[in-house]
């Protein structure tokens, strides 16, 4: 059973607001991973930091049975632009999310991190670590290129071995590519289960939260 969040009205109105650049698809190998490690749970919560997709919202119900939170970090980050706020960001992200600490089972972080700069994104780390639950998994895409473009990416489900790609206009170009020992650093309260370098130049990452001792 899906949870509140999902709205058709809504999720349709949110994918035909998000003006389509490109769009690719390519394989992924984490997303399987990240999908068999939530299975074996009863209605787990997901949360979900991109865009809403309908689609997304019933491929992982259909998989899952989850409730699905959709929070999309990147109008918070162009409205910090707009603002000229951008020093805030990373207060605004410890007080962002209204999950409690320890109930999230998994978390769709997509590529958000490359877009903020490291105490930002240490803020964010550092929020969704302590959101998920013991053994709760993370899924995480940071590109290896060194474009800084001013776009997002929507990622499309197509099935648990491929992704389609979406881009759509950003405020703020990607920021420098991060290396694998500073993302672990950022996530220095989970532990990277799997680790993948695709040839579209995106590293995907799942990291797990170890069991409460």
């Amino acid at each position: 059973m899906l949870g509140p969040r999902r709205d058709s009205d809504a999720g349709a109105a949110a994918d035909t607001s998000v003006t389509n650049v490109a769009e690719a698809s390519y394989p992924t190998k984490a997303l399987h991973k990240f999908l068999a490690s939530l299975q074996s749970n009863t209605g787990p919560l997901l949360l979900d930091l991109g865009p809403v997709v309908g689609s997304n919202v019933t491929f992982f119900g259909e998989q899952l049975g989850c409730r699905l939170r959709v929070e999309d970090l990147a109008k918070d980050i162009d409205r910090h632009v707009k603002d000229n706020t951008l020093d805030q960001l990373p207060a605004f992200f410890t007080k962002r999310f209204k999950e409690a600490p320890g109930t999230v089972d998994g978390i769709l972080c997509w590529d958000l991190l490359d877009y903020l700069d490291r105490p930002a994104a240490q803020a964010l780390a550092t929020a969704l670590s302590s959101l998920l639950r013991p053994d709760g998994c993370l899924l995480g895409f940071f590109s290896t290129a060194d474009q800084r473009e001013s776009i997002y990416t929507k990622y499309v489900v197509v099935d648990e071995s491929t992704l389609r790609y979406r881009t759509y206009p950003a405020s703020r170009p990607r920021q420098r590519s991060l290396l694998n020992g500073d993302i672990i650093k950022l996530f220095k309260d989970l532990r990277v289960t799997d680790s993948f370098l695709m040839k579209s130049k995106v590293r995907e990452m799942l990291f797990r939260k170890p069991p409460a001792r």
